[in-house]
This record gives structure tokens, sequence and C-alpha cells, in this order.
């Protein structure tokens, strides 16, 4: 490009630092002569010229130290306001998280717009630069950041709407919706559920009704017609007198096994009707029982000769006189059939050793037993048969009403303990009682049979 000048060796060091233009040229330029000499002055000035900015910014007197101030209030200016958009623009999505699934992707997409913006703002140096970016952020965002805010949170509002609506009218066949949001309360996501379900009611066909929806006509149910209304109060009469019917035949039965045969036959001649309801209440309480124990007592009879003389204490409705072909002399304390002869048990209007078989079906009832016994002595022949059958659940200890009976004349034949609900004997008569009318016999107080209200 140039050539370097020869210098002389007599040429001093310059230690000058004032630029070139303003310093004094040496004194052994004057001997440069020619083009040599100003090319290399238009040069060194050139590179002096092109080296000053930046060497040398700018003095302390001059008017870009006041430029250079200004713009850092505008860009500390900028960088709040930007962070300020920031936090506003996190309060909003956390608050739209909150009430539902996200808007859209544009939101993130200005955020971190914003980001790049403003870290270009905090790292930009030269005024060119920044510039271009105030521009692109300037078409990025807009400049309001709280009409950004409320445009963004309408935004988001109306696509969480439409997503809703989207989803409730469209539901997946036993599927919930693709995107479900992770922040809804369990409330909430019954409700929706819900909705749903409405929803999917709402447009069924109505081939596909459900069957359980109430008409009209089921709603109003028929008005009563008076046969209707008179059966039921029949109905409910008679559920009323039955239930009366077992207490009154519950409290009969307390007074028969708690008192002597004498208070039970004044109060049967006091109400005639007792003895009915009491004898009714009976036979449905032994129509319950596998097999009656007066059946048992007449399939034995019968198979012994039909002239023997039968006596039967407690008889009832004489059904063992109409089973046998025996003479059957029928006693108890009310009459329900001709045949039957009212009186105390303790007392048969009878002779003496003239029967040849005694019965007591169910009949020792009352607190003078040894009474009956004694009695069925006195009227049996000598060798005659004596027959018990009792309810299983009176006797504490079989063992000694045994043997308080054979203390009374009597030999034990036979005894049947396999039935369930009554005990069967059978016994001899040896002769009379061996013991005195003072002797206690224990073996013979029975417990009451006692019925309970069912």
């Amino acid at each position: 490009m140039f050539e370097e000048p020869e210098w002389t060796e007599e040429a001093p060091v310059a230690t000058d630092l004032r630029p070139v233009a303003s310093r004094p040229l040496p004194a052994s330029a004057s001997q440069i002569k020619g083009s040599k000499h100003r090319q290399l002055l238009a040069t060194l000035r050139a590179l002096e010229a092109a080296s000053l900015p930046q060497q040398y910014p700018s003095l302390p007197d001059s008017d870009s130290e006041e430029d250079v101030v200004e713009r850092k209030k505008k860009r500390l200016k900028k960088a709040s306001s930007a962070g300020a958009s920031v936090d506003v623009e996190k309060k909003r999505k956390k608050k739209c998280q909150k009430q539902g699934p996200p808007g859209s992707d544009y939101e993130e997409k200005e955020v971190k717009g914003k980001k790049k913006c403003l870290r270009g703002i905090l790292n930009a140096s030269d005024p060119a630069e920044e510039q271009k970016r105030k521009r692109k952020c300037q078409k990025q965002a807009p400049s309001n950041p709280a009409q950004h805010v409320d445009k963004d949170n309408k935004t988001g509002s109306k696509a969480w709407k439409s997503t809703a609506t989207n989803n409730q009218s469209k539901p997946s066949p036993g599927s919930t919706s693709a995107n479900p949001p992770q922040t809804l309360s369990r409330k909430q996501w019954r409700n929706r559920q819900k909705n749903k379900r409405r929803h999917k009611n709402k447009f069924r066909p109505p081939d596909q009704a459900p069957a359980t929806v109430p008409t009209e006509e089921t709603e109003m149910p028929p008005a009563p017609s008076p046969d209707n209304h008179e059966d039921r109060a029949g109905a409910l009469r008679a559920r009323m007198a039955q239930r009366l019917d077992g207490a009154r035949f519950r409290y009969l039965n307390e007074q028969l096994y708690s008192g002597p045969s004498s208070a039970a036959q004044r109060l049967f001649q006091e109400d005639p009707e007792a003895f009915l309801l009491y004898h009714r209440g009976f036979q449905s309480q032994v129509k319950k029982w596998p097999l009656q124990p007066v059946d048992r007592i007449a399939k034995d009879l019968r198979q012994r000769p039909a002239s023997l003389v039968v006596a039967d204490f407690g008889c009832g409705d004489c059904r063992l006189a109409s089973s046998i072909r025996n003479p059957v002399h029928c006693f108890d304390l009310a009459s329900l059939d001709p045949r039957v002869t009212v009186c105390d048990m303790a007392q048969v209007p009878l002779e003496d050793e003239s029967v040849d078989v005694a019965v007591f079906c169910l009949s020792l009832m009352g607190t003078n037993i040894r009474d009956f016994l004694e009695e069925a002595n006195r009227v049996l022949k000598q060798g005659g048969l004596l027959k018990v059958a009792e309810v299983s659940s009176r006797f504490e200890d079989v063992r000694t009403f045994l043997g308080a009976v054979t203390k009374l004349g009597f030999k034990v034949i036979s005894k049947d303990l396999t039935n369930s609900h009554f005990f069967l004997f059978d016994f001899e008569k040896t002769g009379p009682p061996r013991v005195g009318p003072k002797a206690q016999l224990t073996g013979l107080k029975l417990q009451p049979c006692l019925y309970k209200r069912r």
C-alpha cells in the first residue's frame, strides 16, 4: 500500500500522547518530500478517526452522557413494567388453573416472548439493537398489560366454557373426557358427571326411556271402592278379635293350672262361653303337634275288647268316645256335647269299681291332682287300666312322679317317652292307696303348662 519512510538515526522517539492531527510534525518530517509524506499523513488520520469513538467514547462536558442516563432510566422503567406484567400473568394463570382447564397455547407463547423481550432489554447495550427489540416486543404484546390480562381472562373463561359444553354435549359412552381437569374437586367432578347423565337422558329416544319413570296414571292411585274398604275393615276386626280370644285363652289356662278343680268349675258356671273359648284355643294349640295323644289312646283301646267300660276324665268334645266302640262315660267341667256329664273330676257320679279303663288325656290340671288319681282308683275294678297322657314339659323328674302314683295303689305297666310333646303312661290297679290322706306326695306337683303370646 505505501512504503515506510526512511527515518534518520537522529530522529527522536515520539512520547506525546495527543492525536496525530493536533500535535506538531517532527523536525525530520520536513525532510520527507513528495507524495510519500502526504499518503502517510492521510493514512494516520484515517486510522485515528476510525479509533476515536472506541478509545474516547465521550467527554465529561459533552451531551452524550445525558443521553446515556435517559436511556438507563427508560430501560429501568420498561424492565419494571415488563416484570409487573409478568407477575400479573402468573397470577392470572394460577387463577385460571383453579377455575378450570387452561385456555390455549397462545398464553404460554406470549409469556415466553415477554421473557425474551425482558432479557433483551436488560442485556441490551447498543441503541440500534435496543430499538429493534422494542419494536419486536410491541408487535408481540399490547402496550397496556391490564387490558391484556382482561382479554386473556375473557378468552380463557370462554375457552373453558366451550370445552366444558363440548364435553357435556358429546360424552363418550362408558368413558370420561379425554383431558379431564387435574384441579377439579370431588364435588365438581360429581356435578359434572350428573350433568352428563341428565344431558344423556334428555336426548334419549322414547323407546329407550327407563321403565321406572312414573306416569300420571301410576302416580294417582285408584279410589278405594266401598267393597275393598269393608273387606279391610272386616279383616281388621277379625284380627283384633283373634288377638282378644288368644289373650282370654291364656288367662283361663293360667287359672286352671293355678287353682283347684272346684274353682275352675265355678268359673265356667258363671261364664259358660269361657269354656267354649278355652276349648277352641286349646284345640288350635294341639293341632300343631305331630301326633295328638287322644288318637294314640284310641288306637290302643281298639286293640282291646269292646266290652270294656271306659271313663274319660276331661273329655272335652268327646273325641275318644267317637273313636272307639267301647261304652264311654264322659266327664268335664262344662258341656260341649250331650254325652258329657258336667262335674268336678274329683267327684264323679260313678259307683265304686264300676269301670275297666280310666283315661286322663291332658286333663291332670289344677293343684289337686292327687284327688283325681284317688277318684280313678275308687271307680276302677281290681286290675283295671289307668292311662295318663301329659305334656312332657310339665315333668321335672319322671321317676318321682311314677313313685308317687304307685303309692296311690297302682303299678307301672308301660311308659312311652319317645314323643317330643307328650309322655304316655299305663298303670294297673293293685289295690287301695297305701298312704294316708295327710301324706305328702311331692312327685305329683307338676309344672303348669302356660302358653306365651305369639
